[in-house]
């Protein structure tokens, strides 16, 4: 018995032994919250990386599907330049083999973080691992317009329904002569038509009709005003303009994909009457390296004189880029973006409309007077810790108390009014 009792613990110590470590085998990867490393992925990582394709760096599915060393990957993604320099066999081998190039390194990514993020890569790669293999079964069918089949079915049934209009004319003009025959009045029908034919006869017949007269030129008074207002109306709106570009930029892309602020950009806005065109310089900020095999990005790079292979530019071939202006008003207008942007607080898309998914940008609403004065009588006015309002309300209750109101209390004397 003692045997017995001495084979069944050792056999149960095995037992467990091989359990924990299927165990830690199954929970190698790292467990975090996909959802939160989504966000962290798209804000870091984007710029340089993809989940299933290379871009400045390797395809980050495949890299983190492969790599069972949690502990390696969260240092890695939050200081590779430190394991670098410790000499890390893993870390130098994937320095050396993308040319020794510089990964970024996020100070502020803790370990929770980067766990996040492994998550969501993985979980991802999986996703569209699934989707390639089920393409080519379940792969959705092109779209196309109608069939040639349905386009001469539908003249087909027109022409039917011609013929059939015109047989059933005949039938009710034969029928219209047995009747008349009946009658005994055939044969001066039949005289009738002997008679020479007057073509005008029908015409001049209806023009007799007043009541015709007046519901046709009713008609088309009705018409030719309401063409004419909507033709006048529309002078110079160009909603729904949509020039084609020097460069195509995507701004559903930057503005909405990469979530980068309107105003990086768009500098002015908050600060000036307009809100400015970026210049190239901008754009370099980012595709000195993310890009740069895009012939779009070569347009920059042929208009700054910039040559990527030595990363320098040369002045004597720089150009101005050739922008067409989207959104125009005419002189008489006055529109300030910073009172909008800076003191109201609104949003570039109350009046350029949703930027953040337009493939490119074209003109979303009308910019007439109409809509501006609807815009306003809509928009509430926030006079908490404003002076210009503060000093109005004080003004209105001079007013209230009978006192003197001078000019100087309405501002009449800042700088601005005469040195502007």
């Amino acid at each position: 018995m003692r045997s017995i009792s001495f084979n069944l613990k050792q056999y149960s110590r095995s037992v467990l032994l091989v359990a924990c470590l299927a165990f830690f085998g199954v929970s190698a990867f790292a467990q975090g919250d996909a959802a939160k490393g989504e966000a962290l992925f798209k804000a870091k990582c984007t710029a340089c990386h993809q989940i299933d394709k290379q871009v400045v760096g390797p395809a980050l599915g495949p890299q983190m599907s492969s790599e069972t060393d949690d502990k390696f990957l969260v240092k890695w993604i939050e200081n590779n330049q430190a394991l670098i320099a410790a000499k890390d066999k893993k870390a130098v081998a994937i320095y050396a083999q993308f040319n020794q190039s510089n990964m970024t390194v996020f100070p502020e990514i803790t370990d929770a973080d980067a766990t996040n993020i492994i998550t969501y890569v993985r979980a991802q790669y999986k996703t569209i691992q699934a989707a390639a293999a089920k393409a080519p079964a379940n792969a959705a069918p092109a779209e196309t317009g109608p069939s040639n089949l349905v386009i001469l079915a539908l003249i087909g049934v027109i022409v039917l329904a011609f013929i059939i209009i015109l047989v059933l004319n005949k039938v009710i003009s034969t029928l219209e002569r047995l009747l008349l025959k009946n009658q005994g009045l055939y044969v001066e029908e039949v005289e009738a038509e002997k008679a020479p034919i007057d073509r005008l006869a029908t015409l001049k017949k209806l023009a007799k009709n007043k009541k015709l007269v007046f519901f046709v030129l009713l008609c088309g008074t009705v018409a030719m005003g309401s063409w004419t207002w909507v033709t006048l109306w529309n002078t110079n709106v160009h909603t729904g303009y949509q020039p084609v570009q020097p460069i195509k930029f995507p701004h559903d892309l930057h503005a909405g994909t990469m979530k980068i602020d309107c105003q990086y950009c768009h500098s002015g806005a908050y600060k000036s009457k307009n809100a400015s065109i970026p210049s190239l310089n901008v754009c370099m900020n980012c595709h000195k390296v993310v890009k740069t095999e895009s012939p779009e990005i070569h347009k920059i790079y042929d208009a700054l004189g910039y040559d990527p292979a030595t990363q320098k530019y040369d002045s004597t071939k720089t150009r101005p880029m050739q922008w067409i202006r989207i959104h125009n008003l005419p002189d008489l207008a006055y529109f300030n973006h910073s009172q909008h942007v800076k003191v109201a607080g609104l949003k570039c898309q109350t009046c350029h409309g949703p930027v953040e998914t337009m493939k490119e940008v074209y003109q979303y609403s009308p910019l007439t007077m109409k809509w501006c004065i609807q815009c306003h009588k809509r928009t509430d006015v926030n006079m908490k810790g404003n002076a210009y309002y503060e000093n109005m309300i004080q003004v209105h209750d001079l007013i209230k108390r009978g006192q003197k109101v001078t000019a100087a209390a309405m501002g009449g004397i800042e700088c601005g009014k005469c040195h502007y």
